[in-house]
């Protein structure tokens, strides 16, 4: 293919992958978001490999179809509730082809530069096997803290933020030996020492990290991966890839301030080390929180039967349960009664920006009644029954009401300002971030225990 034809097809693929990103920012047109950066992607990948730049066309056409039948593989058995598992796992595929390729690229014999050149183009190596480097193994701990493979406890060793600067001052001590190298051999040990060292750091620094903050964890490795992308993208001098990592990091970088700024959290103060014990400890509620009040599925069903408005709050017990299309079921019963359902979102429900709002559109709850949490805040005090499935941290009056608890200041959503709360747990085990909840407490409250896809059944069956 023409040089000419592969810079206008790449100027087509950029203009859909910024289309691809418009679409997803909403609901409605997410679906024709994704179809934009497929095609994006389809012109990118045809352009890329039929340019006159690219051979050896009998070595990856194998490697593509392999890599696209193994991809259609694993997409069609992950299950909603380990999109995020596959995700990090998928952030780290991009990190390492981005080491290999910086590798690649430096012991290219058919590539020469001289001078300034030459520095620019070694930096940009150096900086992106860095980064690729430690979003692999980032990703990979995320992968495992996720899966719960990995405890999500932030593990903090003596001396941590001394260990990262230490490896920090190292690697740019390497980066000047690298550069300034006279030959490739001379320059390949610092590049792997540093590598080496990248792949520690990455595994520490998300280590750090608690559960509580694995859904900024999850876009932070998405920027990550974006830059490494773009760093390759300036080896390869590949226009497309640069605009395509740039897109991506910095969207990733947004969406984790966004994460950040829901969870009253600091960008800094997450990398440094997360918050969060292990996910479904029992922790003794205080002398004076008062006594929990159960509820029967029969008890919710007059509750709900009675009310004219409800909002449910779905949290990641919700996707364990695979509860989402009973729950669907639930609303469209309310809904065909006359009572106005409505669902409230908060930012980091579940374990990855969107998670919850990705399983109610797999159930088909229509998009106008899921609310962002600053949308539906304000409604609590006008609704009849706010009903919490499998949420936790979110729902926490103890952000708003104790300075001194762990996730204070953190916005939540205020169900216990309707007149009822109905929360369906398991257990009265904590959230990831291990604070004891005094909403199970409060007057208002009715807990209603057990697994909460069989508990929803139960209301449904005792609406009709």
């Amino acid at each position: 293919m023409p040089a000419g034809v592969v810079t206008a097809s790449y100027i087509v693929a950029s203009i859909l992958f910024i289309l691809s990103l418009g679409g997803l920012s909403h609901q409605e047109s997410a679906r024709r978001g994704n179809v934009y950066g497929i095609i994006g992607m389809a012109i990118a990948i045809i352009a890329t490999i039929t340019s006159d730049q690219v051979s050896g066309l009998g070595l990856i056409a194998p490697m593509m179809i392999i890599g696209a039948i193994a991809g259609f593989i694993v997409a069609a058995r992950v299950q909603m509730t380990a999109m995020p598992q596959l995700v990090a796992m998928l952030h780290s595929f991009v990190g390492l082809a981005a080491v290999f390729v910086g590798f690649a690229n430096y012991i290219d014999p058919s590539i020469h530069f001289e001078g300034t050149e030459k520095t620019i183009h070694e930096i940009e190596i150096y900086l992106g096997v860095f980064i690729g480097a430690i979003t692999f193994t980032g990703s990979v701990i995320a992968f495992g803290k996720l899966q719960a493979v990995i405890g999500s406890a932030p593990l903090m060793l003596p001396a941590r933020h001394w260990l990262n600067l230490a490896a920090g001052l190292v690697c740019i001590w390497l980066g000047i030996a690298f550069v300034g190298a006279e030959s490739i051999g001379a320059g390949v040990l610092p590049l792997i020492i540093m590598t080496l060292i990248a792949f520690a750091f990455g595994v520490h620094m998300v280590m750090a990290i608690g559960g509580a903050d694995m859904p900024v964890v999850i876009s932070m490795l998405n920027s990550y991966s974006g830059w490494a992308a773009a760093a390759t993208g300036f080896m390869l001098s590949n226009d497309l890839l640069i605009v395509t990592g740039a897109l991506v990091g910095s969207s990733g970088a947004i969406l984790s301030y966004i994460m950040c700024r829901a969870m009253n959290r600091r960008f800094l103060a997450v990398i440094a080390g997360g918050f969060g014990t292990e996910g479904g400890t029992a922790v003794a509620a205080a002398e004076d929180a008062g006594e929990v009040t159960a509820v029967s599925a029969e008890e919710t069903a007059d509750l709900l039967s009675a009310a004219k408005e409800v909002v449910i709050v779905p949290g990641y017990g919700m996707a364990v349960a695979h509860a989402q299309h009973v729950i669907s079921e639930l609303t469209q019963k309310l809904r065909s009664a006359g009572v106005n359902v409505r669902y409230g979102i908060h930012p980091v429900a579940g374990r990855m920006p969107g998670h919850m709002n990705v399983l109610l559109a797999e159930a088909k709850v229509p998009y106008d009644i899921v609310l962002e949490m600053d949308e539906i805040n304000d409604d609590f005090p006008n609704t009849d029954v706010a009903m919490v499935i499998g949420a936790n941290d979110i729902v926490n009056p103890s952000a708003q009401e104790d300075p001194n608890s762990p996730i204070a200041g953190m916005p939540v959503l205020e169900v216990w300002k309707a007149g009822t709360a109905v929360v369906l747990k398991r257990s009265m085990a904590t959230g990831y971030a291990g604070v004891d909840n005094p909403l199970f407490y409060r007057e208002n409250t009715r807990m209603l225990f057990g697994d909460a896809k069989d508990s929803i059944e139960a209301v449904v069956k005792s609406l009709t």
